[in-house]
């Protein structure tokens, strides 16, 4: 998978996205969770980067603009979007879901 790919949306053969799931709805369902897993992996990557630069009490002289902490905010501004690693992710093969079993049905 080159740079362009993973930054850029791209037109995807539907039929071959649901070939493993039988439905385009639970393929669907199965990117966006894996999508929300890796935006609040990033979300806490983040977190932890930029604590150091947390201040308690925030004034006008205590405010300067830090050019590390703008560095790392735009070094995470031009990641690829969670959904479109998902999607490579689900169409590399690299994803594993499974379908939890149904209740049985047992009147007592």
């Amino acid at each position: 998978m080159n740079i362009k790919s993973k930054n850029q949306a791209e037109t995807r053969d539907l039929k071959i996205m649901e070939e493993q799931t039988q439905s385009v709805y639970l393929t669907t369902a199965i990117i966006s969770r894996r999508a929300d897993q890796i935006a609040e992996k990033q979300k806490e990557e983040l977190r932890n980067r930029l604590e150091p630069f947390a201040h308690d009490s925030d004034n006008l002289e205590e405010v300067q603009e830090n050019r590390e902490q703008i560095e790392i905010s735009l070094m995470y501004e031009r990641m690829p979007k969670p959904t479109l690693l998902a999607t490579h992710e689900y169409i590399d093969g690299k994803t594993y879901w499974r379908m939890p079993e149904a209740p049985a049905n047992d009147p007592k």
